[in-house]
């Protein structure tokens, strides 16, 4: 069935009947939308403004297109947050109404590098505990992480197998993490972390570089969260000043 037509451009129109379709199951996730000529065709319009409502729906992530296969029907993110709120990748899927879980990959103690002096304003003798994760989401596994903390901070019983390092900084190390400066990054395919989150090979990566600071000012753990971006919706709320 062709669309029907209104004052605005052709292809807005067509993008909106896509989105419809697809939020009325016509057009189920991952499921491959027809060819360009029979869609053009059974909407009513041409190849190039089909192409047109394809590339926009692709930038928003709507549908994704497979150079020689066709266009296919993404995902809907599962979780999505507000870039400003501070929350704990366990809260953010207990959220979502998931189990959050926890793959433990590495636990490593280095003398501080450069970079790290620079980061945490430290001494060159300060050790700092890497922890390498993958944190899954009732099973699946959606974020690669790697977090750094300064050794001094953490008690002797700490385990890498404490799932929020928030919250376990607050209870048990009395640092209570009340802000983070972050770095958003999208990333395409990377070739070690892309397979450990299983990955189809044109789903992109969105890393988020992370200095928390505690109630004192004072950088305390910094976070490299790589996150499945079919996953993951983030926005932020901005105002006018």
């Amino acid at each position: 069935m062709s669309i029907k037509l209104d004052n605005r451009h052709l292809y807005l129109q067509v993008i909106d009947r896509i989105k419809n379709d697809i939020d009325n199951g016509i057009y189920k996730e991952k499921e491959k939308l027809p060819s360009e000529f029979d869609l053009a065709k059974n909407l009513g319009v041409s190849r190039a403004t089909l192409r047109e409502a394809l590339r926009i729906l692709e930038e928003e992530n709507i549908v994704v297109r497979r150079h020689g296969v066709g266009t296919f029907v993404n995902a809907k993110p599962l979780f999505t947050s507000g870039i400003e709120q501070l929350n704990s990748v366990t809260d953010m899927i207990l959220q979502a109404g998931m189990t959050p879980g926890t793959i433990f990959l590495s636990s490593i103690v280095n003398s501080a590098s450069d970079e790290d002096l620079k980061r945490f304003s430290c001494d060159s003798q300060d050790e700092i505990i890497m922890v390498e994760r993958v944190r899954t989401a009732n099973g699946e596994p959606v974020i690669y992480c790697i977090d750094k903390i300064l050794s001094h901070v953490l008690p002797t019983s700490f385990s890498h197998e404490e799932e929020s390092l928030l919250d376990y900084l607050n209870k048990k190390a009395g640092r209570n993490i009340t802000y983070a400066i972050t770095h958003i990054e999208p990333l395409g395919y990377h070739e070690k972390i892309s397979p450990i989150l299983d990955c189809e090979p044109e789903t992109a990566l969105l890393v988020l570089k992370q200095m928390h600071f505690d109630q004192d000012d004072k950088p305390i753990l910094y976070s490299l969260n790589y996150f499945k971006a079919d996953k993951f919706d983030f926005h932020v709320v901005r105002k006018r000043i």
